[in-house]
Parts: structure tokens; C-alpha cells; sequence
């Protein structure tokens, strides 16, 4: 896979590479693009003609142009991940949440994402943050960043979000949350003008 040249590579980090792969054989040969956001890529994979693209994720880049990438299997962006934090009493339950979003409040998380205070039982309480999977990184810095801390057990990842779901526990309380992003993520049309460009921002 070879890579375009980047100015200010830095501004890169976080953004993905689409590997097209032989989907644009007729336009000249194998074909990448760099800087896509998530949710640009997860229409792109959602596309017949696009759905066998490779994704790498951006992590690191040095002024010379050096990327540090990290591959990321297609059906991430169909799921959601998530990070739970258990208590064994509602007043903790609920202090944990209303702390979530207050730091929600103060700093934008990544991307969109939804809280919901939730009861299994009398004494077994959960605050739930769920978000899109590829953001799993970027909401643990986030979080740490913010100094988010509980008291109780803590679970994350994409099973335990089915795990929530499938057990169905008393919605108490609910917020949604709108992240931030330095780019606007294209969609339609516009999206896949602008396919064969190498570098899309």
C-alpha cells in the first residue's frame, strides 16, 4: 500500500485510510485515500461497491510524513462499544452519572454517545456510556483526561453492550451526548466525488 505525501501529517491523527483496493482497478489501479472521517467510512463499507475496502486507523505521525497505522476490521462501524460502571446503591449510582455528564459538559467527548442511569435490582445500579466502536480509544482518553472515577466494578467493550441490551435493566435517567470533530464528515454524493482524491482533506 503506498501513501500519498502529507502536509502537516499531525492534523491526520485519528482520521482513517480507505484502502479501495481493486473497486477502482478501472479508474487506473489500486487506489487509497487518506484522511476519511468514521463515519465517512462506515458509508463507504456500507456501499456494494466499497464494502471489501480495507481501513487502517491514523495513531501517530511524525513531521517527516511517518504514520503509525492500526487496521480495523470493517464490522467495527456497525457496532457499539461501551463502558459500564456498576454500583450496589442508587445514590452512588446517581452521582456517577450526574458526574458523566457534567464532564460531558466541561469537554466535548469524541464523538456522539448516550448515558443512561439504569436498575438490575434494589441493590445492583449501573451508569452506562455507549458509543460507536471505533471511538473505544479515543472515549478512554477521554474519560482519563477527565479524571472520571467510580467506586464500583467497570466492564467495557462491544460484547457488554449486547450484554446490557439483551438483559434489559430499568431505564432511570438518560442523556445523549453530541461529540466534537474538527472535520465535517461528507455524506451522498459528495462523499463519493471525492473517492479518488489521495488525500481528502
Amino acid at each position: 500500500m503506498e501513501l500519498p505525501k502529507l502536509q502537516k501529517s499531525d492534523r491526520y491523527v485519528g482520521l482513517y485510510i480507505f484502502d479501495f483496493g481493486s473497486a477502482e482497478l478501472a479508474a487506473g489501479g489500486d487506489h487509497v485515500g487518506v484522511g476519511f472521517t468514521g463515519e465517512e467510512v462506515a458509508e463507504l463499507l456500507e456501499s456494494e461497491k466499497y464494502k471489501d475496502g480495507k481501513v487502517y486507523k491514523i495513531h501517530k505521525a511524525w513531521p517527516d510524513g511517518w504514520l503509525e497505522l492500526k487496521g480495523v476490521p470493517a464490522r467495527t462501524f456497525q457496532l457499539e462499544a461501551g463502558m459500564f460502571f456498576y454500583s450496589l446503591d442508587f445514590e452512588i449510582a446517581n452521582r456517577d452519572f450526574k458526574q458523566l455528564v457534567n464532564l460531558a459538559v466541561r469537554s466535548a467527548p469524541p464523538c456522539r454517545a448516550k448515558i443512561h442511569l439504569a436498575e438490575y435490582s434494589s441493590d445492583k445500579y449501573v451508569v452506562s456510556l455507549i458509543y460507536p466502536a471505533e471511538f473505544d480509544d479515543e472515549v478512554s482518553s477521554w474519560l482519563s483526561e477527565g479524571e472520571y472515577r467510580t467506586t464500583g466494578a467497570v466492564e467495557g467493550g462491544i460484547e457488554a453492550v449486547q450484554r446490557y441490551y439483551d438483559q434489559k435493566p430499568q431505564l432511570l435517567e438518560r442523556h445523549q451526548l453530541f461529540g466534537k470533530s474538527a472535520f465535517v464528515s461528507r455524506t451522498g454524493r459528495e462523499l463519493l466525488a471525492g473517492v479518488k482524491l489521495a488525500v481528502q482533506r
